[in-house]
C-alpha cells in the first residue's frame, strides 16, 4: 500500500495508474471500524484499484470540543487498510487541504439546512467542500459512502450531479453491531449505560410508532433528541446520550 501525503503524491500516483481504472475511493476520518471496511470491500469488488483517505476535517465540526475528542488511531488504521489490500492511502494535513484557510467553500441552499444541518450550522458546507476537494485530488471513477449518514449521502450525490463530476457515488448499507446499533467511531465514547441504551434508536425507528411517539420514547429513555423525521423514503433520527450524538435511519 502506497502512503500518499501530498496532493502532488496523489496526482503522480494517479498518472502512473491510468491503465488500472476504474479506481474506487473511500473518504474517511479514520478510527476505522467494520462499517468503513465494508466500504473498502465494496470499492475493491467494483474497481480494479482502491484508495482510502484519512483526514479529520476541521471544517465540518460545529463544536470545537467534538473535534478535540474525535478518536485517532493512525497506526491501527494503516495496518487494517494494508491487510485489506488497499492500494493507496491518502493522509493529508489540514494545510494541504485548506491552503486558503477555508475562504472558499461549497454550500447547498435547501437539503443541507434541515435535519443535521439545522442542528449543526455549517456542518454540510464543511463536508461538501472537503469531498469536492478530495474528488478533484483523487479523480476517482467511483466513490463509496455509507447509508448511515443518509443526508450526507444525498447531498454528495446531488453535488456530483450539479457540478457534472465524472464519477459515480455508490451507497453501501449500514453495518450494525449485533444489538442493532449503527457502527460509528463515536460509539467508542459511550459509557456502559449509554452503550446499553443506544440500540433503542434503531429499535424505535423500525417500529410501528409514529415519529412523535418515537421522539417521546427516546426522551423518556434519557436521550436529548434533535429530530425524528421522514424524508427520502427513510425515517431518520439524531439524538444525544452521554454527551455523544448518534444518528441512524431506516428505509420506510
Amino acid at each position: 500500500m502506497e502512503i500518499l501525503r501530498s496532493i502532488s503524491d496523489c496526482r503522480a500516483w494517479r498518472r502512473n495508474d491510468r491503465r488500472a481504472e476504474p479506481v474506487g475511493f473511500v473518504p474517511t476520518m479514520g478510527s476505522l471500524h467494520a462499517g468503513h471496511m465494508a466500504l473498502v470491500r465494496a470499492a475493491q469488488a467494483r474497481c480494479r484499484r482502491s484508495v482510502v483517505s484519512i483526514f479529520v476535517n476541521p471544517a465540518q465540526f460545529d463544536d470545537p470540543k467534538d473535534l478535540a475528542q474525535y478518536p485517532i488511531a493512525a497506526e491501527t488504521d494503516r495496518l487494517a487498510l494494508e491487510q485489506a489490500g488497499v492500494d493507496a492511502l491518502f493522509v493529508p494535513s489540514a494545510e494541504e487541504i485548506y491552503p486558503d484557510r477555508y475562504r472558499f467553500r461549497v454550500s447547498e441552499s435547501e437539503d443541507s439546512r434541515v435535519l443535521c444541518g439545522a442542528h449543526r450550522p455549517g456542518h454540510f458546507d464543511g463536508v461538501l467542500t472537503v469531498v469536492m476537494k478530495l474528488f478533484h485530488i483523487i479523480e476517482p471513477d467511483q466513490a463509496f459512502f455509507g447509508e448511515k449518514d443518509f443526508q450526507q449521502l444525498q447531498l454528495i450525490g446531488d453535488m456530483v450531479k450539479a457540478f457534472h463530476l465524472p464519477l459515480t457515488v455508490v451507497a453501501v448499507p449500514t453495518v450494525r453491531e449485533p444489538d442493532g446499533l449503527a457502527m460509528s467511531s463515536r460509539n467508542q465514547r459511550l459509557g456502559p449505560e449509554a452503550r446499553s441504551a443506544a440500540p433503542l434508536i434503531h429499535q424505535l425507528l423500525k417500529s410501528d410508532l409514529g415519529c412523535r411517539e418515537v421522539r417521546r420514547a427516546l426522551e423518556g429513555a434519557g436521550f436529548e433528541v434533535d429530530y425524528v423525521e421522514q424524508r427520502w423514503g427513510r425515517r431518520l433520527a439524531a439524538a444525544r446520550i452521554d454527551g455523544v450524538r448518534l444518528i441512524d435511519n431506516v428505509a420506510l
